[in-house]
């Protein structure tokens, strides 16, 4: 029973039709990074935003970051479905995302118009994968990006929507 627990983690051929996961596996580790980050971001402006549209911001960003910590799950197991490893590391994380952290907490109203455009940014990279998973005839990662991609959109609408003044 000792030796369970020294068992190492290590890549797998996938034979299930999909061509070179490794590319997919990258852009999906992207996209995972982007989804983390924005992420803690959207908890963070859960915690910190105030004022009068601070029970309705409050309430978008728990459903929001809700949906991504779900997701990070998916998108990490869709990795390992392709025989790769999921980010294992904070550095990577960092590295890969296109989400950035602000310098300082802005405005409730920047947070919305913040937060909407990374969840744009994050759109445009799931854009990216849905053409590269058709490509290598993955169409489950083709699947899984569109649905994250209807998601961050949606994110972006509703963001916008409660920041116009």
């Amino acid at each position: 029973m000792t030796d369970a627990l020294k068992v190492v983690p290590e890549t797998n051929p996938v034979k299930s039709g999909v061509r070179d996961v490794k590319p997919l596996a990258g852009g999906l580790s992207d996209v995972l990074a982007d989804t983390y980050r924005l992420l803690f971001k959207t908890h963070t402006y859960h915690w910190n935003v105030e004022g009068p549209l601070f029970y309705s911001i409050h309430n978008l960003t728990e459903t929001q970051y809700e949906n991504m910590f779900k997701a990070a799950d998916e998108l990490a197991e869709r990795i390992r479905a392709l025989g790769q490893f999921a980010p294992h590391a904070m550095a990577d994380i960092l590295s890969r995302s296109v989400v950035q952290d602000e310098e300082a907490l802005p405005s409730a109203g920047e947070m919305c118009e913040i937060l909407a455009s990374d969840h744009e940014r994050a759109a445009h990279r799931l854009h990216a994968l849905v053409e590269l998973a058709g490509e290598h005839k993955d169409p489950v990662t083709e699947d899984l990006a569109t649905e994250r991609s209807a998601f961050h959109e949606q994110a972006a609408w509703m963001l916008r929507a409660i920041a116009k003044t």
